[in-house]
């Protein structure tokens, strides 16, 4: 089992910036693919940046050039950085773990219970 828990959330400014952490436990290892996505008022969950064993990272279109995705094996963590934030980006930040399983074109996902992240203008 495993479980994942986010810090770092708060409100901000625009223009602002923000570091979320998202601290693992349990059975992890270095193949398990590692991510954020976020959940706004009234929106469905989106995307935002995932991160490789191998460090090859992905990111969605709106977040491009201002975020940072970042992991730490050792520690058994997955960071986010943001930067130059706007309302926009205001939104419930989940952490996330993708396990590949032996199946090929099977995964399973593991969520932490979110950490709010507001910003204002």
């Amino acid at each position: 089992q495993v479980q994942l828990v986010e810090s770092g959330g708060g409100s901000v400014q625009a223009g602002g910036s923000l570091r979320l952490s998202c601290a693992a436990s349990g059975s992890i290892f270095s193949i398990d693919a590692m991510g954020w996505y976020r959940q706004a008022p009234g929106k469905q969950r989106e995307l935002v940046a995932t991160i490789t064993s191998g460090g090859t990272t992905n990111y969605a279109d709106s977040v491009k050039g201002r975020f940072a995705i970042t992991r730490d094996n050792a520690k058994k963590s997955v960071y986010l950085r943001l930067n130059s934030l706007t309302p926009e980006d205001t939104a419930v930040y989940y952490c996330n773990l993708t396990r590949r399983l032996a199946t090929p074109g099977r995964a399973y996902d593991y969520w932490g219970q979110g950490t709010q992240v507001t910003v204002s203008s």
